[in-house]
């Protein structure tokens, strides 16, 4: 009986959790089809009386969230690869390679993690207008590209593999190379596949650095595409929301495609760990 009433109250928890998260997003999707009067009255209607899909039109007259997805894309998608080329070698370097060193280069790249991004803006900044890199994509995107986070979590994945395997392959005259790529990575690809999705939505949702460096709408990205739109709608919540939507529907695809990617790397990781 015990057991029952707590499984109740478990449940009763997770469907209140999952209401409160859920009710702003649907509350937004609902305002951004409502009328302007609809979405500013008093008291507040939840739904609206006929959807005003042209709500959707008429934010994408007012700013170029075609151009902002194709800079997101470009900026989350060379931003994830060149961020796993980056781990994946740095964490096999410390997995394989016995270096003068090594222990304290690999305690130097976890004490990075403690160092918030914040502090590290005007001197990143002040690197890329040396180079002459304002307002560029790889302005944008080569200061965020080193993690000590994921370099320690493939390194740790990687130490899983048994070492008789590398020796193995060196008496068989295998590179170190070609180890990587036909050993190391497809036995670890679930965790490349969860530093990967982690990576993407990180750039994806990355906000104070593209809003320095970005100057004009050919490198600006959804998120600070969406803050310059809702400046230009201040006054019209209704159309606010249907933009917020544009900027949010690229996203909630792309968790609905890897759902069971991100699951499954998230339960592995915290096994493995």
């Amino acid at each position: 009986m015990k057991h029952r009433i707590w499984q109740s109250i478990k449940l009763i928890l997770l469907i209140v959790g999952a209401f409160v998260m859920v009710f702003p997003f649907v509350w937004m999707l609902a305002t951004s089809l409502k009328t302007l009067p609809e979405a500013t009255s008093i008291p507040p209607t939840m739904f609206p009386d006929a959807p005003q899909w042209d709500n959707y039109a008429e934010a994408l007259q007012v700013a170029p969230f075609g151009l902002y997805l194709r800079n997101s894309v470009i900026m989350a998608g060379v931003g994830t690869l060149l961020t796993l080329v980056l781990t994946v070698l740095a964490a096999y370097a410390f997995t394989i390679y016995e270096f003068y060193g090594k222990t304290i280069l690999f305690f130097l790249c976890l004490a990075t993690m403690m160092v918030p991004a914040e502090l590290l803006i005007i001197q990143n900044f002040i690197t890329i207008s040396q180079l002459h890199w304002v307002n560029t994509f790889q302005g944008i995107i080569v200061p965020t590209l080193a993690s000590g986070f994921y370099i320690y979590m493939m390194r740790e994945y990687f130490v899983q593999v048994p070492s008789v395997l590398y020796k193995a392959a060196k008496v068989d005259g295998c590179s170190d190379w070609r180890y990587l790529i036909r050993i190391m990575l497809p036995l670890n690809k679930n965790a490349i596949a969860t530093i990967g999705i982690l990576a993407f939505i990180s750039q994806w949702n990355s906000f104070v650095w593209p809003l320095m460096v970005a100057k004009d709408d050919a490198h600006r990205v959804m998120a600070i595409g969406l803050l310059h739109f809702r400046d230009a709608v201040s006054s019209q919540v209704n159309l606010q929301m249907a933009g917020a939507t544009i900027v949010l529907l690229p996203m909630l695809i792309f968790y609905l495609v890897f759902r069971k990617q991100i699951i499954e790397g998230v339960s592995r990781g915290g096994i493995k760990g």
